[in-house]
């Protein structure tokens, strides 16, 4: 995800739980309030007592879900990687020309990025501060590796120009692909789907070679 050949696929991290504590209390609605005031406060600066005051619950209502703070933050990296992870398994990323593939996975991980907006901003803010962002570090580390072996494929083939390095091209695809976090809404007037065609019109006319 960060733009930077090999696949190297693990299964789907964690599923979430389906189990619910109160009503209107599931382990989704707390991943939502948790990854907001991650983003907002920090993770570290983000107490448990500060989320149950925002979800109007005891304390003992979250420990229902997740045995410590630090699983929230796994289980919502981990959402954001397994949306990554899917979009490189998928038909259109692992057959045809490499620089279909590639485009592929561009347009699908901005499909991701849309529909999973907090998560993904989480995800980008990780600094490698505590073996779960360490591992998610490596994780977004081995989706690199991926698109960076589609740009080096294409070349190749002879569809992508080769007067950049791989790794460089990986970078500024999804370095815009990222960048969407800082202005992307999704109750704006562009849509999904309208983005990621912008995207893929400015970025591949410049990569293609026909």
């Amino acid at each position: 995800m960060v733009g930077k050949v090999y696949p190297v696929m693990r299964p789907e991290s964690h599923t979430l739980a389906r189990r619910r504590g109160r009503p209107g209390h599931s382990l989704d609605s707390l991943l939502a309030v948790a990854v907001d005031a991650f983003i907002e406060r920090g993770f570290e600066a983000t107490s448990m007592d500060e989320l149950a005051g925002r979800l109007g619950v005891t304390k003992s209502a979250i420990y229902h879900h997740v045995p410590r703070k630090d699983e929230l933050l796994r289980l919502a990296l981990d959402r954001a990687l397994d949306g990554l992870f899917a979009v490189v398994r998928e038909p259109g990323a692992v057959t045809g020309p490499a620089i279909d593939r590639l485009e592929h996975v561009v347009r699908g991980s901005v499909r991701v990025l849309t529909s999973e907006l907090p998560f993904v901003t989480l995800l980008l803010r990780v600094r490698g501060n505590s073996d779960v962002e360490r591992a998610a570090l490596e994780r977004r580390r081995e989706f690199d590796r991926v698109v960076t072996g589609l740009v080096r494929l294409a070349a190749t083939e002879g569809s992508v120009r080769d007067d950049v390095p791989p790794g460089v091209v990986a970078r500024l695809l999804f370095g815009t692909v990222n960048s969407l976090t800082e202005w992307y809404r999704p109750d704006g007037r562009l849509s999904a789907e309208a983005v990621a065609d912008a995207v893929i019109a400015t970025a591949f006319s410049g990569l293609r070679t026909t």
